[in-house]
């Protein structure tokens, strides 16, 4: 189901908690939800769309990654980029990584690791902050 995009900082502030298998529905929520908005957005957390809990999604070229718990394990190459969000207004300095390792469980409840480079590692990177209450 489409979602409304919250713009709420003190709420977007907030860390999220572990999601639990009961939370896999939330995974269809951000799909929809980012293909909705898919001309100007290109990854999600799960705070994005009003639910706090460890959820995420973004573009890996074409296809969509939805990572629930998901755990920066490796971060290479530190380099500082621009960048906005659907949920704030504006645009700000960000340090991302140009390679990094991600443990997540997927929409099975698989465990599985993803090694993300340049512009998918930066949108998983954003989406990392999102969790932890980080915003741009």
């Amino acid at each position: 189901m489409i979602k409304p995009i919250v713009k709420d900082r003190l709420f977007l502030q907030q860390k999220a908690q572990l999601a639990t298998e009961e939370d896999i529905k939330i995974g269809q929520d951000l799909l929809d939800t980012l293909n909705a908005n898919q001309d100007r957005c290109v990854g999600m957390a799960a705070n994005m769309i009003g639910v706090q809990k460890r959820a995420i999604i973004f573009m890996y070229g074409m296809v969509p990654v939805i990572m629930f718990n998901p755990i920066l394990k490796k971060k290479v190459s530190p380099y500082q980029v621009e960048e906005s969000c659907l949920s704030l207004v504006g645009s700000c300095l960000a340090t991302r990584y140009k390679e990094i390792t991600v443990e997540y469980l997927d929409r099975n409840w698989q465990k599985q690791t993803l090694i993300l480079k340049d512009f998918p590692a930066q949108i998983c990177q954003h989406e990392l902050d999102h969790l932890e209450g980080i915003l741009i």
